[in-house]
């Protein structure tokens, strides 16, 4: 069913009135699962803007996080400067001195080999050791999966980790994975991607039976690379109760068609930046439209709170906060440029992750399909 672009703003006005700033529409209540405090841990000198973003942003997170307390790691004398316009974040931080800084420009490996000192390292260590419940950096893309990967492993019966987001469609949010930690998938990658997204969809999302697409250059059964066909083959034979929809296309991503979009990471990474650049280029297009003449700046005026709207609904800081899913302990990879309102937002990720208790929900969900399939091949024997 077609939505029309006044029905788009429309939507879009009514899910920011009912969860203003808020990553996902049921956060108020995610957080309201908090029983105990929970520690976060910070890589404060990742990104663009740190640590001036990072403590602003700890500052935005705190109002709505009233259990959560932050272990800092970074240069002391630089986030005490911080914390003289933040006072009261500066009661729930505990820092963590290092001057040691995985710049932007360094190779995974080098930075897991060099890097065990910085920022990075050591806050992906806090929840290694149980110091933390889950770190969120915005520092190095390829240096913290690699190095989240050596310290946390990966969960039981997930041989790669994957990184997934979320972002708007037609008919709400969905979520994507893998977008870059895989460049080469095969369908049992592809098939534990599915189950880490339902369980996500699921239990931080609030669906309650989410749809899964497996991303093709085709919706028939015919198309595609082996990897795909077999991924499709054991999602559809799949004991689990999982709603498999099939292959889904490029345009189906932006409607909505499914709530999980399952692909390796190179087509994943390619989907995901060929949509941010459409939405920049039609952000362009519309600037110069709505200053064409003295006309079309009226006409702008009178629709200014149908356009805050809805660049609100499509602002990237409400969607800041990648997943590293599969790992044995939560990992949030925020944008390296970003504000302190989507630094805020990343953090909101982590600790919706942690409440629900996402990690434990997919060791449920891969033990019964171990189960099942172990019982299959026995029978079968």
């Amino acid at each position: 069913m077609s939505v029309s672009p006044a029905d788009s703003i429309t939507a879009a006005k009514s899910s920011l009135r009912k969860t203003p700033l808020n990553p996902y529409t049921i956060v108020s209540r995610g957080l309201g699962l908090l029983k105990e405090r929970v520690t976060l841990s910070i890589d404060a000198m990742g990104g663009d803007n740190a640590p001036r973003v990072v403590v602003a942003g700890i500052d935005i997170a705190r109002k709505r996080l009233p259990g959560v307390k932050f272990l800092l790691f970074g240069d002391q004398s630089r986030l005490e400067l911080l914390f003289e316009a933040h006072p009261k974040t500066r009661d729930i931080c505990e820092v963590r001195h290092t001057t040691d800084v995985v710049t932007n420009d360094a190779k995974a490996g080098v930075a897991l080999r060099s890097g065990r000192n910085s920022s990075m390292r050591l806050a992906i260590n806090a929840v290694g050791e149980g110091e933390a419940a889950g770190i969120v950096s915005a520092g190095n893309t390829g240096a913290l999966m690699a190095m989240a990967k050596f310290v946390l492993k990966t969960l039981p019966g997930i041989d790669r980790p994957a990184i997934a987001t979320y972002f708007p469609t037609m008919r709400g949010e969905s979520v994507m994975l893998d977008l870059g930690a895989n460049v080469e998938c095969d369908a049992d990658n592809l098939v534990q991607f599915a189950v880490m997204g339902e369980v996500f969809a699921r239990h931080v999302l609030g669906l309650e039976q989410p749809s899964i697409g497996i991303l093709n250059i085709g919706a028939e059964d015919l198309k595609g690379n082996e990897a795909v066909k077999m991924a499709s083959s054991t999602l559809q034979a799949s004991p689990l109760p999982i709603k498999f929809h099939g292959f889904i296309e490029g345009d189906d991503i932006g409607a909505g068609t499914v709530d999980v979009v399952v692909t390796d990471g190179f087509t994943g990474n390619v989907a995901l930046k060929t949509a941010e650049g459409t939405a920049n280029l039609f952000k362009h297009f519309l600037r110069l439209s709505l200053n064409e003449s003295l006309m079309t700046r009226l006409a702008a005026l009178l629709a200014k709170p149908a356009l805050e709207a809805f660049r609100a609904r499509l602002d990237p800081r409400r969607y800041n906060g990648a997943m590293f899913v599969g790992l044995n302990g939560i990992c949030v990879k925020s944008h390296g440029g970003t504000d302190e309102l989507g630094f805020a937002h990343a953090i909101e990720v982590a600790v919706n992750l942690i409440t629900r208790g996402f990690n434990e929900k997919i060791k449920e969900d891969l033990g019964h399909l171990a189960d099942e399939s172990a019982e299959a091949k026995t029978a079968a024997l």
